[in-house]
């Protein structure tokens, strides 16, 4: 058995393609435009401002005859955006999180958020259990008596998923993966909710941010409450002219992140 804590890894964003004959550069020598610029903290705002723009052609006054001037630079764009709730073009851009030693429980509340996210688990069917991992909330780990409670049962989960790999001969060299995969898959019926998993979760910007405001709410979950003060301490310096509206307080130890502009 052994204590983690849930960790998130950035591993990926939008990317805008430029120098092709398919990309931005052509896309705005087409449509009159060959000088325009932004001055995005990166490629992810820079597609918001991109797409914004390109609904009312106001990359540069005249352009558009009703627009005689526009906004300049990415950070007073996106501001306009927010402050008017026009939050479809956030959903043009997306990052790419990994949550690794989280548990069950968590990614069964993650996955209520289903619209404009992909999300790939690490199998149990496929992934035997052995060395069980798992977060200990601080309601548990700060009473010694609950805490040897908890460490009791997770010793006995895990003690039942190594007898049952040896009892169903698991390690032997001759068995095919088929069949190996069909008795993982029956182990795992008895593994506890509690164990710490993976998951990959991609998200566009609109969600991420009603994500970040219903989970790290007080009112949530703790452990889906640590995950997103995660999430949100990342993109908040990453990407600071797509979530820099968003103020934080100290909430029972965790931060809460919340804005005035809510569900763009």
């Amino acid at each position: 058995m052994r204590v983690v804590e849930p960790k998130v890894f950035l591993i990926g964003e939008s990317v805008a393609v430029y120098g092709e004959e398919h990309g931005v550069t052509a896309y705005l020598n087409e449509i009159g435009v060959p000088s325009w610029t932004t001055n995005c903290p990166t490629h992810a705002e820079g597609l918001i401002e991109t797409f914004g723009r390109g609904c009312y052609r106001s990359f540069q006054p005249g352009l558009n005859p009703n627009v005689t001037k526009v906004r300049e630079g990415n950070k007073e764009y996106i501001d306009n955006i927010i402050k008017q709730h026009h939050g479809s073009v956030f959903e043009h851009s997306t990052a790419n999180f990994v949550f690794l030693h989280v548990s069950r429980i968590f990614t069964h509340e993650l996955v209520r958020h289903r619209v404009g996210t992909a999300i790939s688990q690490e199998s149990l069917r496929f992934v035997r259990l052995d060395t069980l991992d798992f977060w200990i909330p601080p309601e548990i780990s700060d009473n010694p008596a609950a805490l040897a409670i908890f460490e009791r049962a997770l010793r006995e989960d895990e003690a039942n998923q190594q007898e049952l790999a040896r009892v169903l001969d698991l390690n032997s060299p001759n068995m095919p993966f088929e069949t190996k995969k069909k008795l993982t898959s029956a182990m795992r019926r008895i593994a506890p909710e509690g164990l710490a998993t993976m998951i990959g979760w991609t998200a566009n910007f609109r969600t991420i941010r009603h994500v970040i405001e219903q989970r790290t709410d007080p009112s949530a979950e703790r452990e889906i409450r640590l995950v997103f003060c995660k999430v949100a301490d990342i993109v908040t310096k990453r990407y600071p002219n797509a979530f820099g509206d968003y103020q934080m307080e100290d909430a029972d130890g965790l931060p809460w992140y919340h804005t005035f502009n809510s569900k763009i």
